[in-house]
């Protein structure tokens, strides 16, 4: 019997299983993935065993659901003969963008269902993993889950409705500082910086200013005000930022993605 299994080991899924591993070591784990190929080497990659899906649901205690909204009913109705035979039921656990509590326990043959919402820096451990928890998890299992997620980052409870908005701000927030870190090096190598310099330099910037940011608990603004300076370069480059609607787009955007996922859970 394995504690953990990951159905769907791309992205997402290959970081949750990493942060799996380190939190209960390679022999906890059994992966699968569209191929036997694919889970055999996602398995020699991350020091654990590879199996097909009937194996996962036969042998796992919580069983990570990382595939594609549109197959995940299928990957169910697979699975449905082998989790009714179980003596002990699993726990579903679904990173399934739009696929609802309810409509997740109508497939589960009976297992426990939490749906969690991580994020891609959970592969080294520094990621959010927000979590709703269905009908039928016990305390035990729910503080055995959440000990395993942490060593992926923090781990925060929500309600259901608040998933999708958290999501748009925590799960597609890494792409939007990417694109926002990539214009900033572009700028520092208009000004002559070496790129590599810029990105690291960079990367480094937002890393501290995260830090700082959850060490003192300041209000963004209070920070910005900080570095902003009477008359200084800083302010001067607050207010191009301002005049181009910065503010306005990183608004837009969150909101874009919400109502993506909102349409996400209406077609599912």
């Amino acid at each position: 019997m394995y504690k953990f299994g990951c159905i769907g080991i791309g992205n997402m899924g290959g970081a949750v299983a990493q942060a799996l591993v380190q939190a209960a070591g390679g022999g906890s784990l059994m992966v699968s993935s569209r191929t036997r190929e694919k889970a055999e080497a996602a398995a020699a990659r991350l020091g654990c065993m590879a199996g097909d899906n009937r194996d996962l649901a036969a042998q796992c205690q919580y069983l990570f659901l990382g595939v594609k909204p549109q197959i995940l009913p299928g990957v169910l109705e697979e699975l449905a003969p082998v989790l009714r035979r179980r003596k002990s039921p699993c726990v579903l656990v679904s990173m399934v963008a739009g696929v609802s509590l309810a409509r997740l326990q109508s497939l589960a043959e009976g297992c426990a269902v939490v749906r969690i919402m991580p994020n891609t820096p959970v592969s080294v451990g520094a990621g959010l993993v927000l979590y709703t928890p269905g009908e039928g998890l016990t305390e035990e299992q729910e503080a055995q889950l959440t000990a395993a997620l942490a060593h992926a980052g923090q781990v925060d409870k929500l309600p259901e409705p608040l998933l999708d908005a958290a999501s748009a701000v925590a799960g597609c927030g890494p792409a939007f500082a990417c694109q926002f870190l990539e214009a900033l090096a572009d700028g520092g190598v208009a000004c002559g910086l070496p790129r590599e310099k810029a990105y690291r330099y960079g990367a480094q910037m937002l890393l501290g200013t995260a830090s700082l940011l959850l060490a003192t608990g300041s209000h963004p603004g209070q920070l910005k005000d900080a570095v902003c300076s009477p008359g200084g370069t800083t302010i001067q480059g607050v207010r191009v930022l301002e005049e181009h609607g910065l503010r306005a787009a990183v608004m837009d955007a969150v909101l874009a993605a919400f109502e993506k996922n909102g349409a996400l859970a209406s077609s599912h």
